[in-house]
């Protein structure tokens, strides 16, 4: 297995002059600390408007500052909205990152989260996965050198060379995310790395990925003409301490983040209240305080724990062959140094085992795209359960108080 960490820039209130600021800067730090532990990868998301749950509108700011401080870590676009977004500026934007940074940019696509994001762009709920493919046929090609024109149903762009161009060629490794478990094998036939989702078990790890790499290998069909990216990667609620009860107590966080990520996903079309007009701090302390055992259980999931218990749990998904897992602890007010800690303690006692047995993941992968292992169709219907999609979360638990 690799390892990354996961940002979507928390904020919850109450707000000082300077919140944003330090979030921000801490977050860097964060990246830079890993870089030196080792870790492969730091993502960061895109959302617009989402109060609380995530301030980062554009992931190429921080990502490219972050370029700056580091030197080996891949930074992944987890995701560039293509609805929100024109491919011409996506194009731009992923290929100044690219030499900015050396080549070592990750371009995940997704669709945007809720009515709140797309409103706005006059973007609607029920037809954004098709403007998704759309935005995928049409930017794309614009990393080639020379021209490129085209004219779909969403996007029209004349004949023009997008510059500049990237230096991975042809492009950065592809993601999309898969927010929705049925998505995984979507990402299988269009050829793209799958990104952003929790398996609850081995056994559903398990069925996933083999849904996965046997629609990359026996069921291809491409949006367009891109270099194929074979990688399933698990994003996990993460916080190592030396004992499980302290890890726990350390991550409070986690539970604000499910609940926040509930508060925006639960209602109808996902639009939620007026700006400024709730405090999703002080709901989600009332509702910790009405649901103790919730608030609890919360925590009892994700990788949240002593070195040895998270080694357990990683184990348990090592025969899944999840390329990629991804540590999420920037979460509600988890505090910057018990972040760092984390970090440092997993990056000591746990992760080397894992990255140790990359070459073996590594052959077992080439032989099953090159067919020379042919993995089991494995029915996925006992395995789309939504509880843990999302990061993790159990939005239909979660979300009743703030409705």
């Amino acid at each position: 297995m690799k390892f990354g960490i996961f940002y979507e820039l928390q904020c919850p209130r109450p707000w000082e002059a300077d919140t944003e600021q330090k979030l921000y800067q801490n977050a860097l730090s964060q990246v830079e600390l890993a870089d030196k532990l080792g870790y492969h990868y730091a993502w960061e998301v895109e959302h617009h408007f989402l109060e609380e749950y995530s301030h980062s509108p554009q992931p190429e700011v921080f990502l490219a500052a972050a370029s700056q401080r580091t030197k080996q870590i891949r930074l992944g676009h987890g995701i560039i909205q293509l609805t929100t977004n024109h491919p011409a500026r996506v194009a731009e934007k992923v290929a100044c990152l690219d030499l900015v940074s050396n080549g070592r940019v990750e371009f995940g696509m997704g669709e945007g989260a809720s009515i709140t994001e797309l409103g706005p762009f006059n973007r609607q709920m029920e037809d954004k996965q098709a403007v998704w493919e759309d935005g995928v046929r049409c930017v794309l090609p614009m990393f080639k050198d020379g021209g490129w024109e085209y004219e779909g149903p969403y996007f029209k762009f004349p004949l023009r060379n997008v510059l500049p161009k990237p230096v991975q060629k042809p492009h950065p490794p592809l993601w999309v995310a898969c927010s929705q478990l049925e998505t995984i094998e979507m990402a299988g036939r269009c050829g793209i790395g799958a990104l952003g989702f929790q398996f609850l078990s081995a056994e559903m790890a398990h069925a996933w990925v083999h849904a996965y790499y046997n629609s990359f290998v026996l069921r291809q069909k491409k949006l367009a003409d891109y270099q194929s990216n074979c990688n399933i990667a698990m994003v996990s609620y993460f916080m190592c301490a030396e004992t499980d009860e302290e890890a726990r107590r350390r991550a409070d966080g986690v539970t604000f983040f499910q609940f926040s990520l509930a508060y925006y996903s639960s209602s109808r079309n996902r639009e939620r209240a007026a700006p400024g007009t709730v405090s999703l701090w002080d709901e989600y302390l009332k509702w910790k305080t009405e649901n103790p055992e919730l608030a609890e259980k919360a925590l009892t999931g994700g990788l949240i724990g002593s070195p040895e218990t998270i080694r357990r749990k990683l184990r348990r998904f090592e025969s899944s062959h999840v390329d990629q897992i991804i540590l999420l602890n920037q979460a509600g007010k988890n505090t910057h140094p018990h972040i760092c800690e984390s970090l440092e303690l997993f990056a000591r006692e746990v992760m080397p085992e894992f990255v140790g047995k990359e070459p073996e993941h590594q052959e077992w992968k080439r032989k099953v795209l090159a067919r020379e292992i042919e993995l089991e169709d494995i029915d996925t219907t006992p395995y789309k359960d939504r509880a843990g999609v999302g990061k993790g979360v159990a939005i239909n638990r979660l979300a009743t108080a703030a409705a």
